[in-house]
């Protein structure tokens, strides 16, 4: 394989990844900018925190207060303490019990 070819297919894989880097930022940003309408400040500055923190919940959240607001047409703006209490719902564990019997 001639090294002009090797390089056109880098390039094209960093273009390419390059895209795909600028599509989820401006997916990002929609979505940002979409809580931002929904969620009083309070909620909102939590949900940047929760998003710096661990941004798979961040994001799994978000997709939950969308659909939450989208099939409420009427819904008033979510407040932190409905947020915090969605988001203890969703990352409730069952807890774990054990027990030591001694013979």
């Amino acid at each position: 394989m001639p090294a002009d070819s090797v390089g056109d297919n880098e390039e094209k894989e960093y273009k390419k990844e390059l895209l795909n880097r600028y599509k989820t930022i401006q997916q990002e940003q929609q979505i940002r900018s979409y809580l931002h309408q929904i969620v009083d400040p309070n909620a909102y500055e939590r949900l940047m925190n929760i998003r710096a923190s661990n941004r798979e919940l961040y994001m799994q959240i978000a997709q939950v207060l969308i659909n939450i607001v989208q099939s409420n047409k009427s819904m008033q703006k979510i407040t932190e303490k409905q947020l915090v209490d969605l988001i203890n719902r969703m990352t409730q564990r069952r807890e774990t019990k054990i027990e030591f019997k001694h013979k």
